[in-house]
């Protein structure tokens, strides 16, 4: 599959509607592999990473579900196109930036990805939309069981599958769901609620993983150990955070609708207007305005705009993704412009927000501004 056709091909998990998913944007699992007799990645030569990398590509992409797909060594791959397999979370930001020894092969759904020499010799990912950990699962271990078949991975009947890093010993497993949570943000509970995700032992990162911000009121919770649970265990455990997660934040979306209507509906106002009619928008402007305008939608504050909307407009705005469909790379200015352009033509037919009515709200809003007053 060419990569142009990987593009035209929107992934099951972009288009997808899954369980809870007004706020949890996507599941996924991720699963980490070594050869035996083969130094990790990080420890072996140009050389010896070439020389694993011509040996294992044909396997994997002989594999049932990833014939036919994408699959490419990262020599053949410019920087831009690189970085838009990141933006699809297809690819880490570590291994996009790495080349000669690397490759990478994608499935034709865009649901299971398998890299080539990153941390470790295999990093398979299996992503699914919604809350739906389970069938994440499913998908990549497959994949994992039918490479396991063909390949002798590095395991210690104690310790589990051996990785590059000592966090990822044993079930090898990550698993992560991607949040949505503006109205916890709006609400001021973002901080309680990731403060007590911490506390029993999960990851809160940003949009693009670890170090990276929650732009767009995005965050990715996951398990930070894979020794001592098993598979099962760490996707029960992680499902059952992400539903009190989801009940805070569908909680918090009530509190607004019903105690600040005005605050929400200047808010996605705000978004709204800004996307609809500004001329240059940076990268984190965009990201926070297209998360009000899909809570919007999830909201039914506005017509003529789901959710899918929202989220193809999150991937089409993003840097790499401009400068691909320029066909040249983009000064930060021009890419700015060139946003701008895209959310206002793809919004052009969108009316604009509509009033929020709270038939027991017999009071004023309390979020409203105060009038001014020297108007008295």
């Amino acid at each position: 599959m060419r990569f142009s056709t990987l593009l035209k091909n929107p992934a099951d998990w972009m288009q997808g509607t899954g369980p809870h998913s007004d706020v949890v944007m996507t599941s996924r699992i991720r699963l980490a592999r070594n050869l035996r007799n083969w130094s990790f990645p990080g420890w072996s030569s140009e050389r010896q990473r070439v020389d694993l990398m011509n040996e294992v590509r044909p396997v994997v992409a002989a594999l049932p579900e990833m014939k036919e797909g994408f699959n490419e060594e990262y020599t053949n791959l410019t920087k831009t196109r690189k970085q838009v397999l990141v933006e699809r979370h297809l690819v880490s930001r570590e291994h996009a930036a790495r080349s000669t020894g690397c490759a990478v092969v994608i499935d034709r759904k865009q649901s299971t990805s398998i890299m080539i020499n990153e941390e470790d010799h295999f990093r398979m990912q299996g992503i699914r939309p919604g809350l739906d950990l389970r069938l994440a699962y499913e998908i990549v271990n497959r994949v994992d069981t039918e490479l396991e078949a063909h390949l002798h991975y590095a395991f210690d009947q104690r310790l589990g599958y051996l990785t590059a890093c000592p966090t990822n010993v044993g079930t090898g497993m990550r698993a992560s769901v991607m949040l949505h949570l503006p109205a916890l943000v709006l609400t001021e509970q973002i901080k309680q609620v990731m403060n007590a995700v911490s506390k029993i032992g999960l990851a809160v990162r940003g949009l693009y993983g670890e170090g990276t911000e929650a732009l767009g009121n995005l965050f990715q919770v996951s398990n930070q150990h894979t020794l001592g649970e098993t598979e099962v265990e760490l996707i029960n455990r992680i499902e059952g955070v992400a539903e009190h997660i989801v009940q805070a934040e569908v909680s918090a979306r009530d509190k607004l609708l019903h105690e600040s209507p005005t605050m929400l509906r200047d808010q996605v106002g705000r978004a709204y207007a800004t996307l609809r009619f500004s001329h240059i928008l940076n990268s984190k402007e965009a990201l926070n305005h297209l998360s009000m305008l899909r809570l919007g939608a999830d909201m039914d504050l506005i017509t003529g705009c789901d959710r899918g909307l929202v989220d193809m407009l999150l991937l089409a705005i993003q840097p790499a993704h401009l400068q691909l469909a320029a066909g040249r790379d983009l000064s930060p200015e021009d890419r700015d412009i060139r946003r701008a352009e895209i959310t206002r033509r793809v919004l052009q037919s969108v009316p604009e927000p509509l009033n929020v009515s709270i038939d027991n709200d017999q009071s004023a809003d309390s979020s409203a501004p105060s009038p001014d007053s020297d108007d008295e």
